[in-house]
């Protein structure tokens, strides 16, 4: 918020622009090496800076009724930007002036923008300042301010006029950003394609040797079920598990290129698997959630990640499933434990809102539908609860009319239970084949399938006293995406995303919205309460309705236990009411940690950022960790000493390698706060992009030379012209030539010496189009327009 150049206050107009070529440059770095995730936020920042400058900047008051085009070109400069000695302003006691600009600014078309005191009321003398209540400096003359951010009476036309300029630049930066990558990535970098996203963790070791070909089939059976339909994955990841070693992380679009991949793989020598570390490269790699399914059957022999998976598994909202085959002996020997080895599957299971299912080498194949049903873009969970110790207990779930598909997952030992639909017909686990539903034993899970989705409320009385696990899932339109937030203050108040635990001791704060395949506007949220999963306490929140179709709801107080997010809503056509939960788990923490990272990491070059942790809880102590998953060389601080109530900084280094290979690409760093016995813990998970340090900033060249052919005036089709030309860039190579208008066709040949600076090109049209364009892009992304028209032979009859 403070940064100047972020929001083109303070005149620093050339380090706004190197904000956003940097970024633009980041971005297509990005999407090259498949990162769309970054690739987006990024974005999103560019965009944040880019559209700041028409509403913080003085351009619509100059008279200007088109975007600034130099903004965005990299071999272009910021023009005319008023000295800082030059006064910009008269002064506005008032603070409520149209126009408070200088004629000599006006008349000389000289750029300026408010300068913002966040801390200080200081300025240049004579300079015009933000406004608003946040900035100090508007009250030091010349007073008032010449933002546009919001319309007042005195600005309308101005706000509208920035609008729209900022509406029409932005529409500018993403034509160029997508004729850079093309439609189809573009299109996975706006989000606008449907995304499922099959990852495997597949443990190597030699112990699974005899389960590997089951393994193999049910992954082949799960991808080709898929293939071909609406819920084909857009994408595959696999990564292996073995010890010491393991991954790397496999990525394709192709399932013929995945199933070959798992069909490869081989147990070898090792004893407990890295299946956490494996894991933990798989939710890094792939995106917000996604479902991940670890095959293994032994107990994990890095152990000590599970915070940090339970970490990722918060922060990507991804679900997790355990596919443990086991030797009968052994299972029925687990079941007589109190905790067996494998309960830290069974923990990050539950946390993620996935299943943990221990099951004997003949039941393996039996998982391909339970994988299959949870791999679906429309995937809605209804409802999830657990109980440890089980107990005798009713559990009511909401069914609509929107619901199809609907099953119901319960994973225990001895499980006893009953069905009842909302008109009272009932069935035991014992029938596998009744009146409402199919019920198959896979191992420790028993998988329930409605056979018709009856309106309503149904309930599943549960009479078994081991441990149980409840999940009731179905295919809907209707779902929801929610943050937990905080508010901020300053310039443009608002709700700022948590991306950790939320603050223990205030009200929670979650921003949700509902969509639908008919528009959110006709679904009503009329309920959301934290729930807590393992126990029975609901905290309900007030819901206040925002005026961008969001819904803030404020909750006083946080369950005991870990909880999740209860929605119970109307749909308004059909008048019928629905309920969704989240599956991620989420608890409150006395702690904070604040992560400030600035600059850019760059390959060969150590990279520092800092940290402020914060306590509200216990003083003595506390431990940090930080890792993160490409295992470079890392320095942090590892102990602070912190009082309650009081906060500490620590910093952080990591220094990649010098390999240019890993520009834009992701490390996913991770920094863990502990408290003072282990009490209390909290995280900050950033993804902290590698850029090149020397960019390519200069667009290719082209040379249009030697027309030829003749045209007459009728008629057109009858005759053709051809021109040739060459296209250079001499810092990293032409990457692509494409042909935008002008109806004819091009031919592209390599250089002679066949190297990549210089493609040449020939052009060939009917007369009936008398000029041509071409989109020529470099191998840094650097775009242009190269055209040509025809030049008219005046002897020509």
């Amino acid at each position: 918020m403070t940064s100047a150049p972020h929001h083109f206050h303070n005149e620093v107009f050339s380090e706004g622009h190197d904000l956003i070529i940097h970024g633009i440059k980041a971005i297509l770095d990005h999407v090259r090496t498949d990162n769309i995730q970054s690739a987006r936020e990024t974005l999103g920042r560019v965009c944040h800076t880019l559209q700041d400058f028409y509403s913080h900047s003085n351009w619509v008051e100059l008279g200007n009724k088109s975007p600034y085009a130099n903004l965005i070109r990299p071999d272009l400069n910021i023009e005319n930007i008023a000295d800082r000695t030059m006064p910009t302003c008269s002064d506005c006691a008032s603070g409520n002036c149209p126009n408070p600009l200088l004629p000599a600014t006006l008349n000389g078309k000289y750029l300026t923008s408010g300068y913002m005191g966040f801390d200080s009321p200081d300025k240049p003398q004579g300079k015009c300042s933000h406004g608003g209540d946040a900035d100090l400096s508007s009250a030091q003359i010349p007073r008032g301010g010449i933002s546009k951010d919001e319309s007042h009476s005195y600005n309308a036309d101005l706000h509208n006029t920035a609008v729209n300029l900022a509406a029409d630049a932005t529409t500018e930066l993403l034509e160029g950003i997508r004729a850079a990558i093309g439609n189809n990535d573009f299109l996975r970098l706006m989000g606008i394609t449907r995304s499922v996203v099959l990852a495997f963790v597949i443990d190597t070791t030699a112990s699974m040797a005899v389960y590997l070909d089951d393994i193999k089939k049910v992954t082949g059976d799960v991808i080709d079920k898929k293939k071909g339909t609406q819920d084909e994955p857009t994408e595959y990841i696999l990564v292996s598990c073995n010890e010491p070693e393991f991954g790397p992380l496999i990525r394709t679009t192709n399932p013929d290129v995945m199933k070959a991949e798992i069909f490869h793989l081989k147990a070898s020598d090792g004893g407990k698997g890295m299946c956490l570390s494996s894991l933990r490269l798989a939710l890094t790699g792939a995106p917000p959630s996604s479902h991940i399914y670890v095959f293994t059957d032994d107990s994990p022999n890095d152990i000590g990640l599970e915070k940090s998976i339970t970490t990722l598994i918060r922060s990507t909202k991804s679900t997790v499933s355990f596919i443990v085959p086991l030797w009968l002996r052994r299972r029925m020997a687990l079941v007589a434990q109190p905790r067996s080895e494998f309960q830290v599957y069974h923990d990050l299971a539950l946390a993620s809102g996935g299943q943990a299912m221990e099951v004997s080498r003949t039941m393996l194949t039996q998982t391909t539908d339970i994988i299959a049903d949870t791999c679906t873009s429309k995937l809605v969970t209804i409802l999830q609860r657990s109980r440890n110790p089980g107990r005798v207990e009713s559990f009511p779930f909401l069914l609509d009319k929107s619901v199809s598909n609907a099953t119901i997952y319960i994973t225990g030992s001895n499980l006893l239970f009953t069905i009842r639909s909302p008109s009272g017909v009932s069935q035991t686990n014992t029938e596998p084949n009744g009146k409402l539903g199919t019920n198959v034993r896979v191992g420790n899970l028993e998988r329930f399938q409605l056979k018709a989705t009856e309106i309503g409320m149904w309930y599943i009385d549960m009479r078994s006293t081991q441990p149980y696990t409840i999940k009731v899932t179905g295919q809907s339109t209707i779902t929801f995406i929610y943050d937990f937030v905080e508010e901020f203050k300053g310039p443009h108040p608002g709700f700022a995303i948590i991306n950790q635990r939320p603050p223990a001791g205030l009200p929670a704060k979650l921003l949700l919205t509902l969509t639908g395949d008919k528009g959110p506007e006709v679904l009503e949220v009329q309920e959301v309460s934290l729930v807590e999963v393992s126990g029975n306490t609901v905290s309900t929140g007030t819901v206040e309705k925002m005026n961008n179709g969001e819904v803030l709801v404020t909750v006083k107080e946080f369950p005991e236990g870990e909880f999740a997010v209860l929605l119970k809503g109307m749909d308004k056509i059909s008048n019928c009411p629905f309920q969704r939960q989240t599956t991620t788990q989420m608890s409150p923490s006395k702690l904070n940690i604040k992560v400030i990272a600035d600059g850019s990491m760059h390959p060969g070059e150590k990279y520092e950022l800092h940290y402020t942790l914060t306590t509200n809880g216990a003083s003595g102590l506390y431990t940090v960790r930080a890792m993160n998953d490409k295992d470079y060389i890392m320095e942090h601080t590892s102990k602070l000493n912190l009082v309650s109530g009081g906060s500490a900084v620590g910093i952080v280094s990591l220094s990649p390698p010098a390999d240019t290979f890993i520009i834009g690409k992701d490390v996913t760093l991770i920094i863990e706060a502990e408290g003072p016995g282990g009490t209390d813990y909290n995280y900050a998970v950033l993804r902290l992009p590698v850029v090149s340090k020397v960019a390519d900033f200069t667009p290719p060249q082209c040379k249009w030379f030697s027309q030829q052919g003749h045209c007459i005036s009728y008629p057109c089709d009858y005759s053709t012209w051809e021109v040739s030309v060459n296209i250079m860039d001499d810092i990293t190579g032409v990457e692509s030539v494409t042909a935008l208008q002008g109806g004819g066709y091009l031919i592209q040949t390599p250089a002679e010496d066949g190297g990549i600076s210089m493609v040449m090109g020939h052009y060939k049209s009917s007369c009936c189009r008398l000029s041509a364009a071409l989109r020529i892009i470099d191998k840094a992304g650097n775009t242009d327009i190269c055209t040509y028209i025809y030049e008219r032979d005046p002897n020509a009859s």
